[in-house]
């Protein structure tokens, strides 16, 4: 599917936020490990960032460390950073690249970079040792979109299965070609559920982001994913504005020339299951990874994504929307902050949402289903 189709309103009266033990559990944060991040499939980045073979880099998923690379083959890997000889991690930089193997600084075992042990000093004597017994320990991996997908699942879900929904949705968006024009890491102190349900709704939007709400009005648009594991829709970019930045004017060229007229003048966003949120533009992408520290802390990774033409063209001003949606982001990040210390209070009790929140109710009973636990009607 190619073309935005909303759907009905997904919401339900006298849906409740989540009690708080649910931000501020250590206990709940170790079952979301098992329950949702080790069985999920996990955005790691853009595949850019191994475009040659031999280049990798580093990621945690669910408090595994994974070597993310692509072999001197070209074919993309997943390894779990643990040698197969007494458990020590192998790689410590968090990205670099490879010769034609790679190998454990404690006792030498090398390994080719599709994963296959080459060199086990001293194992020669070991009765019935063969090297082809001990591999490194693939993780699976898969590229939607220009972004790359792991899942540490001992049997994963097949990617195409589970994101079905995403499959073809944004490909007028041409993502894949998009390059990177600017990252930034934050570390945000609440939970990572709130950096979920803040993203879902704009009510907020007049109070917290009076810039943003000058460009798309929160009562524009309209929601084409209401349930499941991918959520969200598009509000219009309000004229004279062309696109959601500080000035109103475009950052660089469209990000795709075959976009749709009306795709030109909406703003689309949505959370993807379990750590994405995608915010499509017409002249720029930007994307959220989130990743759970702690049950108040939340490191969050965001790159901005443009046309090869506008990182080229030197009069073209990215920036516009870079701090556009930096001064929106530390904006949100402030306020589910205080919210974090509000629900950590004693008198924290669930609390009802309106019409207009109608997308983070939907996002909690995803969140329940993953959890095993049946939401109330």
């Amino acid at each position: 599917m190619s073309e935005f189709q909303p759907t009905s309103t997904s919401f339900r009266p006298g849906s409740r936020t989540l009690p708080g033990d649910y931000y501020t559990s250590e206990a709940i944060l170790a079952e979301e490990r098992v329950k949702i991040f080790m069985q999920a499939w996990h955005c790691v980045g853009r595949s850019a960032r191994v475009s040659e073979p031999g280049q990798y880099f580093l990621s945690t998923i669910a408090g595994e460390s994974v070597i993310v690379l692509r072999d001197r083959k070209g074919v993309l890997r997943a390894f779990f950073n643990v040698c197969r000889h007494r458990g020590t991690r192998i790689c410590s930089e968090e990205a670099g690249r490879f010769g034609e193997t790679l190998q454990c600084p404690y006792h030498a075992w090398t390994y080719r970079t599709d994963g296959q042990l080459v060199g086990a000093p001293h194992m020669q004597d070991v009765f019935g040792f063969d090297k082809k017994d001990f591999p490194l320990h693939a993780a699976a991996i898969t590229e939607w979109e220009g972004f790359l997908f792991v899942s540490v699942a001992h049997e994963p879900q097949p990617f195409d299965t589970a994101w079905r929904p995403m499959i073809g949705r944004l490909s007028r968006y041409g993502l894949r070609d998009l390059v990177v024009g600017h990252r930034v890491v934050y570390d945000v102190k609440a939970n990572w559920k709130l950096a979920f349900q803040n993203y879902s709704e704009c009510l907020h939007c007049p109070t917290i982001h009076p810039k943003l709400a000058t460009v798309l009005p929160y009562q524009s648009g309209a929601n084409d994913l209401t349930e499941g594991p991918f959520l969200g829709g598009y509000m219009e970019i309000t004229p004279p504005n062309q696109s959601a930045t500080m000035s109103g004017a475009p950052a660089g060229a469209l990000v795709s020339p075959t976009l749709p007229e009306a795709d030109r003048h909406r703003a689309f966003y949505y959370t993807l299951m379990p750590n994405l949120f995608l915010s499509l533009h017409p002249d720029y992408v930007n994307y959220y990874l989130v990743h759970p520290i702690s049950p108040g802390q939340t490191r969050i990774e965001s790159e901005w994504l443009f046309h090869p033409d506008t990182v080229r063209d030197g009069s073209t001003n990215i920036r516009d929307a870079i701090e556009f949606w930096d001064l929106t982001n530390r904006q949100d990040w402030d306020i589910v902050e205080r919210g974090q210390l509000g629900i950590s209070s004693s008198r924290y009790e669930p609390g009802p949402y309106s019409a207009r929140e109608s997308i983070p109710a939907a996002w909690d009973r995803e969140y329940l289903r993953w959890m095993g636990v049946t939401p109330p009607r």
